[in-house]
């Protein structure tokens, strides 16, 4: 599918090969959208996907820059990628859903909720970041540390071994996801996004929430969770013990089972 001038790779209840319903009993069915995590792919959310097909009607897409679709064509923020899933849920004719976001998808689908409540029934955040983390001096030492040893590492004689050293670099500062990022309008649309703080736009949404998290989450801490529990007007937090930043993946039958309540409510 062409959006935005951008190949998007997706995959609808159509696309489902086991599926045994005709098209119209699809159409019938209350509509889920599933919203993967930075770095992510529709792969990652296959078992879910698999899971409520039976008895939704379940919709994912690879967000452009990951899985099978194109990179933007410049540094995006979060609003961009909004945009495009508007687009995206027009052509498939899906005008209210579910949302389900993991992670990065998780900020899209608050952004979603906020500004577009008439398009959201429900919504699920599932480790959610958004939550920009206050910045401490810790914060700015490792910003400048990285700064002046890059410079470093580009230095004659010590370039040819600069992906290695950038690599170790990285992940002593623990800033692998930026350097995953593809260089180029990745890592520029990596940057604005960790930067933009959405939790001003936690009081807009007014659609039942429901907050997922692992209780080891290290990536968006269970802090962030509890910030969006009480800053959304209708929403439960259920934290999953020993789980980290996939609880989904980690606790499966125990989030199966509660998303199944949530969407029986």
């Amino acid at each position: 599918m062409q959006l935005q001038g951008l190949q998007i790779s997706y995959c609808s209840p159509v696309d489902e090969p086991t599926r045994d319903t005709a098209p119209q009993e699809h159409a019938e069915r209350e509509a889920v959208v599933l919203l993967h995590g930075w770095g992510a792919s529709i792969q990652s959310m296959w078992p879910i996907y698999q899971y409520l097909a039976p008895t939704h009607a379940v919709y994912a897409l690879d967000f452009p820059g990951f899985g099978a679709s194109e990179q933007p064509p410049e540094a995006w923020g979060v609003g961009d990628y909004l945009r495009l899933l508007l687009d995206w849920l027009e052509a498939l004719q899906v005008s209210r859903a579910t949302f389900l976001g993991h992670s990065f998808g998780g900020r899209v689908s608050i952004m979603l909720a906020a500004k577009y409540p008439e398009r959201v029934k429900r919504l699920i955040l599932v480790d959610s970041a958004g939550i920009r983390p206050k910045r401490t001096a810790r914060y700015y030492m490792r910003t400048y540390f990285y700064k002046a040893t890059k410079r470093v590492i580009a230095l004659p004689g010590i370039r040819r071994w600069q992906p290695q050293l950038r690599k170790r670099l990285l992940k002593l500062l623990d800033a692998e996801d930026y350097g995953n990022a593809t260089p180029g309008p990745m890592q520029g649309t990596f940057i604005r996004v960790v930067n933009e703080d959405l939790r001003p736009l936690l009081k807009q949404i007014k659609a039942p929430s429901l907050l997922l998290w692992g209780s080891d989450d290290q990536d968006t801490p269970v802090s962030d969770g509890k910030i969006m529990e009480q800053e959304i007007s209708d929403a439960g937090l259920v934290v999953f013990q020993g789980a980290g930043h996939f609880s989904y993946l980690d606790c499966f039958p125990q989030f199966c089972a509660v998303i199944s309540s949530f969407l029986r409510s």
